[in-house]
């Protein structure tokens, strides 16, 4: 009977102490409501089959305990002997069946509400590389398009542990997905090389971003604020590398945000056309290096031995400006050299190959202007 007390004393305080911390820990332990109607309603289905399993906990194992303890042998309880009962068989499989259905109604309808299909007022294509994310914003025929890269922000000192970590470690970007709030917003997940997975929680939305599959999913944030999440599948080395993070602005400050970013577009579009002087180019290729190769090739161009080749003096560099162009828009099969045709603008290609040929004493003296990387695509 003592040891009896003690388990049911012991049992008391773990529950006592549990419910007393769960108002302060909940957004340690457990999911968060998010800001959506769909998060709310995820959160609800995943509270409703906590408890349902925390019941069944309570029950199964608060006979399992009473049982043993009731019915051990040092007490002088002898064991029954019986075989089978069909009454028994009978209700341990209908209540359970029972318990799965009525978990399944709630379910079905958080999916129903999940998947369904509404007029929305944007578009936004998300598309996942080797270890960054794409937006491309849909937009009329007529309107200049929208889309850019979002990339890790945090700095290179934080992980290599020289600097202390700030609070957003690793959940930094250079430029977020900005939707506006209050609007639903359609998204069109896919991948560019291998299976990513679009993850934001407080959106409840997490969809696989999928090679020659495209993947539909919606949300509707109410607040505005910045929303941070991952990708959620492992997709190679860098995986932990690729953060989201989602901007979410007043309707009337989006689209001046979107504007603005269709006028970049438009200059950009400008900036194919002129005429470039060595220098510029240099200048510009040296960002877009430091943007989007310096991580595998490094900052003096001598990559890392056994792993990314060195550019300085390489031949790739130095020798013939044709086979270069090739191989950064195409990359090189069978190594971890990406195709960065449809990454980077052709201004950007002709920058990058042109600061390549001149950077770290390679010194080609030749260039690659924007125009040369359009015929090079058109097969002229």
């Amino acid at each position: 009977m003592q040891k009896l007390k003690a388990w049911l004393w012991l049992s008391a305080g773990v529950l006592l102490w549990g419910l007393s911390t769960y108002g302060h820990s909940e957004s340690r332990w457990n999911m968060t409501e998010g800001v959506t109607e769909i998060s709310r309603a995820v959160y609800r289905l995943h509270m409703l089959i906590f408890w349902v399993c925390v019941g069944i906990g309570i029950i199964v194992f608060g006979i399992m305990i009473y049982s043993m303890l009731m019915h051990r042998k040092s007490r002088g309880v002898q064991a029954a002997n019986f075989h089978e009962s069909t009454l028994v068989e009978i209700i341990w499989t209908i209540i359970p069946f029972a318990i799965l259905i009525a978990m399944a109604i709630p379910a079905a309808r958080t999916l129903a509400q999940i998947y369904q299909r509404e007029p929305a007022e944007v578009t936004i294509e998300v598309v996942g590389y080797q270890w960054k994310w794409q937006y491309r914003y849909v937009s009329d025929a007529n309107d200049a398009k929208v889309a850019y890269f979002s990339t890790l922000a945090t700095p290179p000192e934080q992980v290599a542990n020289k600097v202390a970590k700030d609070e957003n470690y690793l959940l930094e970007v250079n430029e977020p997905l900005v939707i506006p709030a209050n609007q639903r917003v359609r998204l069109l997940i896919t991948s560019n090389d291998v299976i990513h997975s679009w993850w934001v929680p407080a959106l409840g939305v997490k969809k696989d971003a999928i090679p020659g599959i495209v993947n539909e999913s919606w949300t509707k944030v109410e607040q505005t604020g910045l929303y941070r999440g991952q990708c959620a599948e492992l997709c190679g080395k860098d995986h932990g590398f690729m953060p989201i993070v989602v901007d979410v602005r007043e309707p009337d400050e989006f689209q001046t945000w979107l504007a603005a970013k269709q006028d970049d577009a438009r200059k950009m579009a400008e900036l194919t056309n002129k005429t470039w002087t060595l220098t510029e180019l240099v200048d510009r290729g040296e960002k877009v290096y430091g943007q989007f190769c310096v991580a595998c090739h490094q900052v003096n161009g001598m990559g890392v031995e056994g792993a990314f080749p060195a550019l300085k003096g390489s031949l790739i560099a130095t020798g013939d400006i044709n086979k270069h162009i090739d191989t950064v828009l195409h990359g090189v099969n069978g190594t971890a050299m990406q195709a960065f045709e449809k990454q980077l603008s052709e201004v950007d290609l002709a920058a990058v190959i042109t600061y390549e040929r001149n950077a770290w004493g390679n010194n080609m003296g030749d260039m690659v202007a924007p125009l040369d990387i359009v015929k090079f695509k058109s097969g002229q």
